[in-house]
């Protein structure tokens, strides 16, 4: 008797592991989504821009001007103060002038830029 019974459970479980042997998952008793079908038909979701580059500019007044450049190259975020809020700039095409309402330009992205801010004339400010 002692022999037999590690016998009939390993023959058992040999019978058991060959029972179900589907590749797809089970899922009893979940809801169904109601938005699957408005889901498959959404349209793909574009990420905001990261930033690219943040520079601070010294310009010719002997003001400072941060800039971060965005990974999309059409926008940038200025700021008078380096705890400042930001100014959001748009170019309406990679490599054409930021702008924003209100006089704010920047043409350039590189170490070199001409800098307009509100009160001040454009004036070129360099890294």
């Amino acid at each position: 008797m002692k022999y037999y019974l590690p016998m009939i459970a390993a023959a058992t479980l040999g019978l058991l592991s060959a029972c179900n042997k589907s590749d797809e998952p089970e899922v009893v008793g979940g809801p169904a989504d109601p938005m699957a079908a408005e889901l498959a038909n959404a349209a793909p979701v574009e990420l905001p821009p990261s930033v690219k580059a943040t520079k601070q500019y010294r310009c010719k007044d002997n003001s400072l001007i941060f800039v971060d450049f965005m990974s999309d190259d059409k926008t940038a975020n200025l700021r008078t103060d380096k705890n400042g809020s930001p100014t959001k700039l748009s170019a309406p095409e990679a490599g054409q002038p930021f702008t924003a309402e209100g006089g704010y330009d920047v043409s350039g992205s590189g170490d070199d830029v001409t800098i307009t801010v509100p009160g001040k004339g454009a004036q070129a400010c360099h890294v």
